[in-house]
């Protein structure tokens, strides 16, 4: 029997959004293959997973310009294909229909009357497409960081915060606390706050519902985390790593704010110490070049230190479009979150670490009075937990 599963977009006109319903649409209609796509690769493709036309779309977006103006836009910048909008036309059409205004959070007032009409969007379009379980997915613009002890931590006392104050929460907050609102699984692709308040951890844990994240793995972090584990497997001592971002779009315009890029580099920057244990020189810098359009380079140096102290370097260049390298992403981590929820999984899913540059980790309550094991990043040990988790879930 299909699994129809409800996807909801935050940001849901943005670039990546876009690629992921085409996409989703281009598999389903057998005009693609899927190409980046972890499971439609074996093991995976052997869990009942909902497939690609059981796919609904909705979501909430602070634009107006419709998603079918948004896929011609990247037909000419050479990020869908030629095809996208006359044989796609359609199916961008209905989901561009079940976008609603994301403005609410940011019209003032107590912010629980914002929360609370953010869930009933997604009650809504549960209850109309007749889904069991919609999948929110937050692909908005990265935020600056939020310290989580000027929020309450406790779910009682923030939702008395939220229905006397605004501002309580930052917008990819707002709409985790929306998600759990609605009975939805979250998954945040973006390195803001999200669900990473104790407060909305504790809540997923009492309404026992699955999220996972953050900010996706897809270019320079990637290939940071497949060398990294060769240094540190080898015993080469890595002494400095250091690595200059260029990016166009939406992306560059958002990371331009060195709030919101310090919340980027230190997602990108806290896998590498996590995986050779020791800290190292250098940064990652990021630069808006808006010439790239939706494309980014990223150029890495390394330095590192061999037999006897020799000292030697590497040097990698990635260039790529990241909405091509983050859709089929998405779209795996809605499969397999949708699969988890039905199998009764909640809380943090560190088995999709696979797909993040700073993966949640384990819950561990505070009366344990020890901390819980951090998450892996090298990512062979990343896939062999995802394909351990494979093999048990319950269907």
């Amino acid at each position: 029997m299909a699994q129809r599963t409800g996807v909801w977009l935050v940001g849901a006109r943005g670039s990546v959004a876009t690629t992921v319903v085409a996409g989703a649409a281009a598999l389903a209609a057998g005009l693609a293959e899927p190409t980046g796509c972890v499971t439609e690769t074996e093991p995976l493709r052997r869990l009942a997973l909902p497939g690609f036309g059981d796919l609904v779309f909705g979501g909430h977006d602070v634009v107006s310009v419709p998603l079918r103006k948004r896929a011609e836009q990247l037909v000419d910048a050479g990020v869908l294909p030629p095809f996208a909008t006359a044989a796609l036309g359609g199916a961008l059409d209905t989901a561009d229909r079940a976008v609603r205004s994301g403005t609410r959070h940011q019209d003032g007032g107590p912010q629980a009357r914002h929360a609370d009409a953010l869930a009933a969007d997604l009650v809504a379009f549960r209850e109309l497409q007749g889904l069991d379980t919609v999948v929110v997915v937050n692909l908005a613009s990265t935020e600056p960081d939020v310290d989580p002890s000027r929020v309450p931590a406790d779910p009682a006392e923030l939702r008395r915060a939220l229905e006397e104050r605004a501002g309580v929460l930052p917008p990819s907050s707002l709409y985790a606390y929306a998600s759990l609102l609605a009975d939805c699984p979250y998954v945040d692709f973006t390195p803001s706050t999200g669900m990473r308040l104790p407060a909305l951890e504790a809540l997923a844990g009492h309404l026992r519902l699955p999220y996972t994240g953050r900010d996706g793995k897809t270019g320079e972090t990637l290939v940071k985390s497949v060398l990294a584990p060769m240094f540190a497997q080898r015993a080469l001592r890595v002494r400095s790593w250091s690595g200059t971002n260029l990016l166009g779009g939406g992306d560059g315009a958002t990371l331009r704010d060195p709030r919101a890029a310090r919340s980027k580099t230190r997602s990108k920057n806290r896998a590498l110490e996590r995986i050779l244990g020791h800290p190292v020189e250098g940064e990652t810098h990021i630069d808006d070049v808006p010439d790239l359009g939706e494309w980014k380079t990223a150029w890495d140096h390394i330095g590192f230190e061999g037999f006897l102290g020799v000292r030697m370097t590497m040097q990698f260049t990635w260039q790529g479009c990241d909405s091509a390298l983050a859709a089929p992403l998405v779209l795996d981590l809605v499969r397999l979150m949708a699969l988890a929820h039905r199998s009764g999984a909640s809380g943090p899913q560190t088995q999709f670490g696979f797909f993040f540059k700073d993966p949640v980790e384990e819950a561990v309550p505070a009366s344990a009075g020890v901390p819980g094991a951090r998450p892996e990043h090298g990512l062979d040990a990343q896939y062999r937990e995802l394909l351990r988790w494979a093999g048990s879930v319950r269907s």
